[in-house]
């Protein structure tokens, strides 16, 4: 019963993801990095969605239920924020305002340190600032926000650990693009992703549930 469960749910999430994805790319077709290539570059996000929902549905169901939930609803975001980023280089605020907002709730709900959680988002975004002025905007506003709305999430230490890991992984990903001439020095890179995909691993460690 809980694989049927789960298969639904990652069914819907899927759905109500990809389309909002669409939705937001029909409404800001001004910004997209490449405007003329969305279906070419989104062909596989619903499979890679429905994969990915169900088997952290799955992993997920481990929880009790106020952390399964919030758990489920990080997940769906962290992995949309992928998709869009891989996809156009962008990282929309519509996504990460709900985000952090969910964020926030659960800080309260799961009885969790307000003061870690807010002032790490605040260090944690206010230093990935100073990088990007420091870089000449080597990395995005959208980076800067998801660093902030995962501090709201993971709090400290853990988001110092996404963040490690994430730029270690995008650093081994970047040389591999470079070595095999996919992307070259002045092509833009999404860090976005390794940061996202790395939190939902912290998220199930927090929680114990390895």
């Amino acid at each position: 019963m809980i694989y049927l469960i789960c298969a639904l749910s990652a069914i819907i999430m899927t759905f109500i993801g990809s389309y909002w994805i669409d939705k937001l790319y029909e409404s800001s077709k001004e910004i997209l990095t490449f405007p003329d290539k969305v279906i070419q570059r989104s062909r596989f996000r619903k499979p890679i969605l429905l994969i990915a929902f169900f088997g952290l549905n799955i992993h997920f169901s481990k929880a009790p239920s106020p952390e399964c939930f919030y758990l489920v609803i990080a997940a769906f975001f962290l992995l949309l924020v992928t998709m869009t980023d891989f996809e156009q280089y962008l990282i929309f605020d519509r996504m990460i305002l709900p985000f952090t907002i969910i964020g926030l709730i659960a800080i309260f709900h799961l009885n969790l340190p307000l003061n870690v959680h807010v002032g790490t988002a605040l260090v944690g975004g206010g230093s990935f600032l100073l990088i990007s002025i420091m870089s000449h905007g080597a990395l995005g506003g959208g980076d800067i926000k998801l660093i902030a709305a995962l501090g709201i999430w993971l709090g400290y230490p853990r988001l110092s650990q996404a963040i490690i890991a994430g730029c270690i992984f995008a650093g081994i990903a970047a040389l591999i693009m470079l070595l095999t001439k996919i992307k070259d020095r002045k092509s833009y890179f999404a860090y976005g992703p390794y940061f996202a995909l790395t939190a939902i691993f912290i998220l199930c460690r927090f929680l114990n549930l390895e």
